[in-house]
């Protein structure tokens, strides 16, 4: 006998509703996941670096606390303890926490590609004469005579498998020559902000 508080197909068109309005078993898992990941990535930071993200204090305790044990089985249930602290947060508050770890890939990123920069005008000043008339343009305050001395000696050791000693010390003037133009450069920045705020008064 058909049941007469259904519909003509089987079943009342909204009995179906509330399942699709709540997540589905196999999106809830999966955010699940990422939430894990993302408290295993804070735990993997250094600690100055997780003090400072804005987050409820008691999931920075559970992730300072977890970042402290050595125990493998110990820190195993702390990590599982940081993932469900993690499920206690809000979608903005984890937004913050992403952004935040984003920004710290970011800023490696573009140190390792300054780095790389720097290794490859290394390589120029070894095979090509006018790179080091151009870094001298750049500052003339480097000694030009203890440069080609370096230059020299580098090109010697690679030539007869030695220890890079000079070729070490060409990457470290580079090194110390780009932390002062950036320094320079941020500096001029502040005083442009600076003029910028005494001509708006």
């Amino acid at each position: 006998m058909p049941n007469p508080n259904r519909g003509s197909v089987g079943f009342q068109s909204n009995e179906f509703e509330q399942e699709y309005e709540r997540p589905s078993k196999s999106e809830a898992k999966r955010h699940s996941n990422e939430l894990q990941k993302l408290g295993e990535q804070l735990v993997d930071a250094a600690r100055d670096r997780v003090k400072r993200i804005e987050m409820p204090e008691d999931v920075r305790e559970a992730i300072l606390t977890c970042q402290s044990i050595t125990n493998h089985e110990g820190r195993r249930r702390a990590l599982q303890f940081v993932g469900k602290k993690m499920r206690t947060l809000d979608e903005e508050e984890i937004a913050v926490i992403q952004r935040t770890i984003d920004s710290w890939k970011g800023a490696s990123k573009a140190e390792t590609a300054s780095l790389h920069a720097l290794e490859r005008r290394r390589e120029k000043l070894l095979t090509d004469d006018a790179a080091l008339t151009k870094l001298l343009e750049e500052a003339p305050e480097l000694d030009v005579q203890h440069l080609r001395t370096l230059i020299r000696n580098a090109r010697k050791e690679q030539a007869e498998n030695k220890p890079p000693k000079a070729y070490r010390e060409i990457f470290q003037i580079l090194k110390d020559l780009n932390k002062k133009s950036k320094q320079a450069e941020s500096e001029e920045g502040d005083e442009e902000a600076a003029d910028d705020e005494s001509g708006d008064e």
